[in-house]
């Protein structure tokens, strides 16, 4: 396989992962979810490197991943910026009661998000807010998904956003203001390795428009996450929708 399908084969397979999400249960969906991660990882890394260059799967390791331990090694010790939580044993080993897995979440989904932001808007400044703000918003699925199946909780989930209990608001900003960080130093670190919009990119816009669609159609349908559903179409597509009339006429 010449190296430029290597991220259309990795979503590929990142994509069937996620179709069999509803279809299991128990630890095999806990097994499924790691999986899943890990794909999502090794594609935003794989094409990172391939379409963009050595600096910019570097600058993504070091903001995504070692930013996103970072704060959630701070989070699960103090409770600050999202809330007092705690994860469950059932995502795999842990350093500092992290899973290991979560930061690798971070760092798969920061990625499409810069670049879809980079199509839809040209000042720096702009692309942080935009990028930032699709991130978290993507936690509007996440979470409730999450919670549902025990891999983490709150100590105080209130307030939360109606019909999407378990979830504290306070996350969600927590989310927010990371994200804008994570972005602002994923954006510097990279440099003009990742400032123009480019044809290459196009597997991770699909993956970010993916990512959309199936996780609204996921919580509707298949998850029986009706809020999270509409809460997410509307906050994560504020972000996301921008994107689809500026696929065409830019390289």
């Amino acid at each position: 396989m010449p190296a430029r399908w290597l991220p259309w084969g990795l979503l590929g397979a990142l994509v069937l992962a996620q179709i069999c999400y509803p279809l299991t249960d128990g630890d095999a969906r806990a097994r499924l979810t790691v999986v899943t991660v890990l794909l999502g990882v090794a594609f935003s890394l794989v094409h990172a490197l391939l379409a963009r260059g050595p600096r910019a799967a570097g600058a993504l390791l070091l903001t995504a991943t070692l930013g996103g331990f970072a704060v959630e090694a701070v989070g699960v010790a103090t409770g600050f910026p999202f809330g007092t939580y705690e994860y469950s044993g059932r995502l795999g080993p842990r350093l500092l009661d992290v899973p290991l897995i979560i930061p690798l979440a971070w760092t798969w989904m920061a990625w499409p998000a810069w670049l879809a932001a980079v199509r839809v808007a040209r000042r720096r400044l702009t692309r942080i807010l935009v990028a930032g703000a699709g991130l978290a918003a993507w936690d509007v699925f996440l979470d409730p998904q999450m919670v549902a199946e025990h891999y983490w909780q709150w100590a105080d989930p209130t307030p939360a956003l109606p019909g999407v209990p378990g979830i504290p608001i306070g996350n969600y900003l927590g989310w927010l203001g990371f994200a804008l960080v994570l972005m602002a130093a994923l954006s510097a670190v990279a440099g003009r390795a990742a400032s123009a919009p480019l044809a290459s990119d196009a597997p991770a816009l699909a993956l970010w428009l993916w990512t959309f669609a199936s996780s609204v159609l996921a919580h509707a349908v298949f998850l029986s996450l009706p809020a999270s559903a509409a809460w997410g179409a509307v906050l994560m597509g504020a972000a996301v929708l921008p994107l689809i009339p500026r696929l065409r006429g830019r390289t």
